[in-house]
């Protein structure tokens, strides 16, 4: 493994769970073992600790995209536009609201469990490194505003060099509400608290066929689960089933770490806060608990049809553009180099918004998919969610279109595959046009306009 927040949280000699063999049964049976299966698997053991809940993971839990993201425990607030026009206003700012009380609630559960996970609520900087980039976030403020709420804090140009230590960056806005963990940390946490509410674990059992039926089964290379419902939660695999495959698009994202640097992290890492700007082919920064800068990177490797390979995993093909933008931003540190780097799929969804709920057709069938590269803090809301419809009660999402598979589609491929490129090729023309304070073409700004992911809401300006 080259990810540095696995290699740092799993010691070398750490056991697995055991491999699923033979013929199994349960009452629920989650296919991964990331923040949404392991969450969902919590709150059903809290609504019913009888239950019998098994968990079945590809490889070891906790190390896909759970353990190799940024760490950003973030709110909604960034996506309330986009809330607004899917659920209403009245359900958007409730789970705008939910989403960042889960920020407060997630540090009371690692504390009370007794969890090392290097939480720090220090905050979220959204800002510009560029002049084309100042304002993005106004859209979305001014939305908030119009409803009384203000979670962002505006900077100044000036106040925010201050706070990166960097000229480059020339405005934002602050959320103080955001914390940063240690992702591996808390991924492999929540499965030593599922494991002692009694959850069964298989690990290196990954998932190869599933009959749907009555019972549904979840078949591995030397075993099979049979349960009366399934909860598929595996990231961006889940992009081949065939009633997601067209609402979701797959891409990689690429991350670095470098050496320790403790004296010379910019102000607002050093002290806990993690830094994004404000592009869609997003550049996102924070310090490590030993000074080391970890930055990733958006945009990369687009999948065709969903499917996954090697190519998407390992050590990052895209170290000297990473640290290009670095040093970009960083000026100061020029001559820092990478230590590590990694990459990984991600799913995203046309809205950037997750689909929390059954798969239309196949009773017992639950998916958990699109969290769009923001899904450490909604993976809590998705468990909640995802056990009340299975077992009843009090559910966050309230039966609202989340639940259900989005009805806008990607076109099939290979339409999506080699329009995505272009797509994807023209952002990054605009934006380096933009890093040297030129404007682009307009065709190069018309189809990167084509976009329609977004990891946060975006003005017209930035558009």
């Amino acid at each position: 493994m080259t990810c540095w927040w696995i290699t740092d949280a799993l010691p070398g000699d750490a056991a697995p769970d055991p491999e699923l063999a033979g013929a199994e049964t349960a009452d629920v049976c989650i296919v991964g073992g990331g923040y949404a299966g392991m969450w969902t698997a919590l709150q059903l053991k809290e609504r019913d600790p009888g239950l019998d809940v098994v968990i079945v993971e590809r490889g070891r839990c906790g190390l896909g995209a759970s353990g190799r993201n940024a760490g950003f425990l973030m709110s909604w607030w960034s996506k309330f536009p986009t809330l607004t026009k899917i659920v209403g206003t009245e359900l958007a700012l409730e789970l705008c609201r939910r989403s960042a009380a889960v920020v407060d609630e997630l540090g009371e559960f690692c504390a009370a469990e007794g969890l090392e996970v290097g939480y720090r609520r220090s905050g979220w900087l959204w800002a510009a490194t560029s002049a084309a980039q100042v304002g993005a976030w106004q859209y979305t403020l001014d939305r908030l505003a119009e409803h009384g709420e203000h979670p962002f804090h505006t900077l100044s140009a000036e106040e925010t060099a201050a706070r990166t230590g960097s000229a480059r960056f020339a405005g934002g806005v602050v959320e103080p509400s955001v914390a940063t963990v240690q992702p591996a940390a808390l991924a492999r946490g929540l499965r030593e608290v599922a494991l002692r509410r009694g959850v069964r674990i298989f690990e290196h059992s990954p998932l190869v066929d599933l009959q749907r039926g009555a019972p549904l089964t979840v078949t591995t290379p030397r075993g099979s689960v049979a349960a009366r419902f399934v909860v598929l939660a595996t990231n961006a695999w889940i992009a081949q089933l065939r009633e997601l495959r067209r609402r979701l698009v797959v891409i990689s994202t690429d991350a670095i770490v470098t050496p320790p640097i403790p004296g010379r992290l910019p102000p607002a890492v050093a002290d806990g806060m993690g830094v994004t700007d404000a592009r869609r082919l997003l550049n996102a920064f924070r310090g490590t608990a030993d000074g080391r800068l970890f930055m990733c990177r958006s945009g990369g490797s687009l999948t065709f049809g969903g499917r996954l390979g090697d190519r998407y995993e390992g050590a990052s093909p895209r170290v000297a553009e990473m640290l290009g933008h670095l040093h970009r931003a960083f000026p100061a540190l020029a001559d820092v180099g990478a230590a590590t780097s990694w990459r990984g799929p991600i799913d995203y969804s046309v809205s950037g918004l997750p689909f929390v709920g059954a798969i239309p057709g196949s009773p017992g069938l639950y998916a958990a998919a699109g969290f769009s590269g923001n899904g450490l803090g909604p993976a809590r809301i998705a468990g909640e969610s995802l056990a009340a419809q299975i077992l009843g009660g009090e559910d966050p999402l309230r039966g609202s279109s989340l639940t259900r598979p989005q009805t806008n589609q990607l076109p099939p491929e290979p339409v999506r595959y080699l329009g995505g490129r272009l797509v994807r090729a023209a952002i990054a023309r605009k934006e380096g046009r933009e890093d040297d304070d030129r404007a682009p073409g307009r065709l190069t700004s018309v189809v990167a306009g084509l976009d329609p992911t977004s990891t946060m809401d975006r003005g017209s300006k930035s558009r």
